[in-house]
């Protein structure tokens, strides 16, 4: 877990990768990292994680003639290390040309090797946020779809120790999806820790999920048989769509709610719809 990237990239050389504490005053930037805007609360809800759990995955470095390092990704991690006043940070080690080769190497290996999906959710990652892929793009080279990917990624919005779960193969890919839709790392941690524990099914984790996140004064409970055929409607929409749907029972009648990663996700639906 703790060597992120790394455990998927190919050797630079004889041996293993060259992993280091590299101190963060030596590190620039990268001058044409595609992402210009880095959310100031975001860095510093990830600094004070790092204050308290350090960094678990290693940034991307190479290094520079004058004995300082240039970022090729993890800027975010680079710059919440600073702000919670790290000296130096985790690095691997790539050489200066590396980072088109390193882009090409993750979608190599996402496509090709059976990786577990928290390292396949970073490989992601780390090609959508720090080396500037368009999800589009890594969707079409991966041959998948773009809400796959968003939903991918999401999943590292989950604690650790879930993380942790889906990587050793306790929980499945889809039982981590289904504990995103529960609200709170307390109840997300619960309900993994029962998923794993009684061996539940996806739909059922993902319908205790539901119930978790469920405020009980507006919570409409179906008829069991209901229930099951809004769980059949929801899986054929989903396929139909390509997006996670939620059907619910509501006071009157039904609801069925879209679900997106973010505002590009809708608008790129949106056009789908009005090709179609």
């Amino acid at each position: 877990m703790g060597r992120g990237l790394a455990a998927i990239l190919p050797e630079s050389g004889v041996g293993e990768p060259d992993y280091r504490e590299v101190p963060i005053a030596l590190i620039r930037p990268n001058p044409d990292q595609p992402r210009r805007r880095f959310d100031a609360e975001s860095i510093s809800a990830l600094a004070e994680s790092i204050s308290e759990a350090g960094v678990l995955q290693p940034v991307i470095v190479r290094p520079l003639a004058d004995g300082r390092y240039e970022l090729i990704a993890g800027e975010r991690r680079w710059r919440a290390a600073r702000e919670a006043g790290l000296d130096s940070i985790p690095a691997l080690l790539r050489a200066s040309d590396d980072a088109q080769r390193m882009q090409t190497a993750l979608i190599e290996n996402v496509a090709r090797e059976d990786l577990n999906p928290v390292d396949e959710a970073r490989a992601c990652a780390a090609l959508v946020e720090d080396l500037g892929l368009s999800k589009e793009e890594l969707a079409r080279r991966l041959g998948r779809t773009r809400p796959a990917i968003s939903n991918l990624i999401r999943l590292l919005d989950l604690p650790e120790d879930v993380l942790e779960s889906l990587a050793e193969g306790s929980l499945s890919e889809g039982h981590g999806r289904a504990i995103l839709q529960a609200r709170g790392n307390d109840v997300r941690r619960r309900l993994a820790h029962d998923a794993a524990a009684a061996g539940w099914s996806v739909r059922e984790t993902e319908r205790r999920a539901k119930g978790a996140g469920a405020t009980r004064s507006r919570k409409v409970v179906p008829h069991p048989d209901q229930q099951a055929v809004l769980q059949r409607a929801e899986d054929a929409l989903e396929r139909a769509l390509g997006t996670g749907v939620r059907v619910s029972a509501a006071r009157t009648g039904l609801r069925a709610e879209l679900r997106f990663e973010d505002l590009d996700e809708l608008l790129d639906f949106s056009r789908g719809v009005g090709r179609a």
